[in-house]
């Protein structure tokens, strides 16, 4: 592992909050922390990921998002939910919130286990990369419960499992397991509940022996619009065309294998 792993743990965001914060030389691990409520994201939720979304923003680096008690979110807080209106929705608390965070100029990695329902799959959704244990149980039931699911997964999830299966899963509400989820795209790997973090900070590890610039620049075009390509790639490409990193990485690539 790298030494960004040894680092000892600095200040949090709320040591007893609900998104417990913790700052490494190259990445964050935030942790949902309401387990008595199995992470059911609520306003206090939403406006600490705002908070951590504001220092990712000024000093950019790879988040890990994970959920304490063997739980990731097991959707939004029902009970606040229930007494939100119409110009609640408008508002698009956790939308927005969940927009910011997929936003990120580095990667964000969601380390699923048990339940990922309702706003807990939408902010995994927003994650670029997903990985879970086989105890992973996770879907849109909105619909059951008089709403839809307005916070990403209408046009996320379409985008990582494609329109036929997501139409289904919305409009069944149905709740995927591990296996399928793998099967589907949905996850990319599966470990058992004790291997899910360090398979975590092994993805970041391997995303921090990368060029960071490279890195930020390929998040950014893939998230850009279809009809901004090839133009954006071109705009990114030119920048890191220039870079004294990209002389120097590939000036090492040419020595070794003259080697």
């Amino acid at each position: 592992m790298r030494a960004g792993r040894e680092t000892s743990r600095s200040s949090s965001i709320g040591d007893e909050g609900p998104l417990l914060i913790e700052r490494l030389d190259d990445r964050v691990v935030a942790t949902l922390n309401r387990p008595e409520k199995r992470n059911a994201i609520d306003q206090a939720t939403i406006d600490a990921l705002h908070l951590l979304c504001a220092e990712l923003e000024a000093i950019p680096r790879t988040l890990i998002l994970t959920g304490a008690g063997g739980t990731f979110a097991s959707g939004a807080d029902i009970a606040e939910l229930r007494e939100r209106r119409a110009d609640d929705a408008r508002a698009g608390i956790n939308a927005h919130a969940f927009v910011r965070l997929a936003l990120l100029p580095m990667p964000v990695i969601a380390a699923l286990d048990g339940y990922a329902l309702g706003g807990g799959a939408e902010l995994a959704y927003a994650a670029d990369i997903r990985i879970a244990t086989p105890a992973l149980k996770i879907g849109n039931p909105e619909t059951g419960l008089g709403i839809i699911a307005a916070a990403g997964a209408s046009w996320r999830l379409k985008e990582i499992v494609g329109d036929a299966r997501a139409i289904e899963l919305l409009l069944t509400g149905r709740t995927v397991g591990a296996a399928e989820a793998l099967e589907i795209g949905l996850v990319s790997e599966l470990h058992p509940a004790d291997e899910l973090l360090p398979a975590a900070h092994a993805i970041a590890d391997r995303i921090a022996r990368n060029d960071r610039a490279a890195t930020i620049a390929t998040k950014r075009v893939f998230r850009a619009r279809r009809d901004a390509h090839p133009a954006v790639d071109l705009d990114e490409q030119a920048v890191l065309f220039e870079s004294p990193e990209k002389l120097r990485r590939m000036t090492e690539f040419l020595e070794r294998k003259r080697r």
